[in-house]
């Protein structure tokens, strides 16, 4: 039976340990349809989980890697048939079912979605989770009625993944974009990507009043903490924050006076267990709507052999835009 590299982890008493392996298929979870995973990719918490910082993968043993690209080789599923190009992102990838760091995976068809026919599998991995997730807090964003006209939009963490393409989507359609960083020093960087301003994130980093003044009609937020707690506080009336990421924290210190006041919502974010229609309108908007030359323009490629070194420089703010790994 032909081999195919992966990269398990182990539980130690000292901690997770990694290492590649040569598997077999027989050697994958139960599943309706096989992919052959030609391109992967690295985000927050891949690393999280590559460095043992949190405890994402809750099985043992584990291929990790919570997003793949790639084509279907065998499927009982109804939906795929062999060559179809596929995406999967989340649904317990490489928490308790292996994942995408691996040339083979075994899934559940209800998982996977069909990969949008204007992108490559390399630019589907290119947006992975964290630009799937700017879509999803996007959709949000027009669900609640926050519209270009109304105001800018501000995004946190924008030289991250989630925020490159965040700043690449909501530029394209319109809106004007209020960038926040702890990196000042990629400015350009994000004005080239569509961004109207950038400001320090250390003018939200600190303990937030119950109202500060009105800056903006709706954001997207991937470090929670008192970052989110000041977007709240600094909504125009009516307006939406769409909240994805903890970079600076699982705490929330805010008032309810956002809320009750100015008719502020905060719209929670879920990429791992989103419903299957609403993935499927997230990547056909990502197919549509997000531009190709500067996605290409945050994007770097590595081999998948090089993950192990990604991930302590992702938690550290040492990446800046997106990484896509050639599984090769």
């Amino acid at each position: 039976m032909q081999t195919f590299k992966a990269l398990l982890a182990s539980k130690t008493e000292a901690g997770p340990s990694f290492a590649w392996q040569e598997l077999t298929e027989a050697d994958l979870m139960e599943g309706d349809v096989t992919v052959a995973v030609s391109h992967t990719t690295i985000n927050y918490k891949d690393g999280l989980a590559l460095t043992g910082k949190a405890p994402v993968i809750r099985r043992w043993p584990m291929i990790p890697g919570i997003d793949l690209a790639g084509s279907v080789v065998a499927s009982s599923h109804a939906d795929f048939k062999a060559g179809d190009p596929v995406v999967l992102n989340g649904w317990g990838a490489g928490e308790t079912h292996y994942g995408g760091y691996a040339a083979r995976a075994r899934l559940k068809g209800d998982w996977l979605i069909k990969r949008p026919p204007q992108l490559t599998a390399a630019e589907a991995m290119a947006i992975g989770t964290a630009g799937y997730t700017a879509m999803l807090a996007l959709l949000a964003l027009e669900r609640n009625g926050v519209r270009p006209e109304q105001g800018p939009v501000v995004v946190t963490g924008a030289a991250g993944g989630v925020g490159s393409v965040a700043i690449i989507l909501l530029a394209r359609l319109g809106y004007r974009v209020i960038a926040s960083t702890g990196r000042t020093s990629e400015a350009d960087y994000l004005l080239q990507l569509g961004a109207a301003e950038v400001i320090d994130r250390a003018q939200l980093a600190g303990p937030a009043r119950p109202l500060g003044k009105e800056r903006w009609a709706g954001g997207i937020d991937a470090v929670g903490s008192h970052t989110l707690a000041n977007l709240l506080s600094m909504t125009q009336y009516g307006g939406t924050i769409a909240a994805c990421g903890l970079a600076q924290g699982m705490d929330l210190a805010s008032s309810v006076a956002p809320f009750i006041l100015r008719g502020v919502t905060l719209a929670g974010i879920d990429s791992v267990m989103a419903p299957k229609a609403l993935r499927q309108e997230a990547w056909a908007r990502l197919g549509r709507d997000l531009d190709k030359a500067k996605l290409a323009a945050v994007t770097t490629s590595r081999p998948l052999a090089e993950v192990g070194a990604l991930a302590p420089a992702i938690l550290a703010g040492k990446i800046r835009g997106r990484v896509v790994l050639d599984v090769g």
